[in-house]
């Protein structure tokens, strides 16, 4: 049975242009050409944009361009490493959003003074990230350290750490940090974990349906690779 470039299209909403440049990407398998040398595509190609576009809720776009072009490149081995990357990813994030919780918990009002201040470079390598974070971060007003003053250097107190961590945890989330900045602006605020309940559960919400669209991936693909 041969399709044309327009009939892959049309069952998605997809551009022609599109489909050609999937075909390009290696996310569909290379397409026949007609004796005028139009493409000519087969049911195996209208199979494979399915199971490219049901993976991309899953894990993302680049993932699953990837996935493809392992198994058309004959190598399902790569394209199941791939998967259990992203699985892996899902699981540390909702470990990520049980430590927020965690947090959020624990999380009184600033005081005057605090004990075990900290400086700008443990605190950076405690979290694993650079000093230039923090400081990026003290930019976009989700932090802001005082300074010492004899030495000018920032001074985390133990409510600053806190926040810190709190942020942290909101950007491995997928959080902006404007949008961080005012989650924890509304926590101070209000001194309690009660204007974060709302980010919770959207964030919540969006690691179920990303773990529901990784069981409807994971169905596409084996019924791609049953049928090639």
């Amino acid at each position: 049975m041969r399709l044309r470039p327009i009939d892959l299209a049309r069952e998605h909403g997809l551009s022609t242009q599109a489909v050609r440049n999937y075909e390009e990407a290696g996310i569909l398998p290379p397409a026949g050409r007609s004796p005028t040398g139009y493409r000519v595509y087969t049911p195996r190609h209208a199979a494979a944009l399915r199971t490219f576009l049901a993976l991309v809720p899953a894990h993302g776009h680049p993932t699953a361009g990837a996935v493809m072009r392992a198994v058309h490149g004959g190598s399902v081995e790569e394209a199941l490493r791939l998967i259990d990357d992203s699985h892996a990813q899902l699981a540390d994030d909702r470990h990520t959003l049980e430590d927020v919780e965690r947090a959020l918990r624990d999380l009184t009002l600033p005081r005057e003074r605090e004990p075990g201040a900290t400086f700008i470079g443990p605190l950076a390598r405690r979290l694993g990230i650079r000093p230039a974070t923090l400081r990026k971060w003290e930019r976009a007003g989700l932090i802001v350290p005082r300074r010492d003053p004899h030495t000018r250097y920032r001074v985390y107190t133990t409510a600053d750490v806190r926040d810190v961590l709190l942020a942290h945890q909101l950007r491995r989330g997928g959080y902006g940090l404007a949008q961080i900045a005012r989650v924890l602006e509304r926590v101070r605020a209000a001194g309690g974990p009660e204007p974060m309940q709302a980010t919770l559960r959207q964030w919540r919400d969006r690691l179920t349906a990303r773990g529901r669209a990784m069981l409807s991936g994971a169905a596409a693909l084996d019924a791609y690779l049953r049928g090639s």
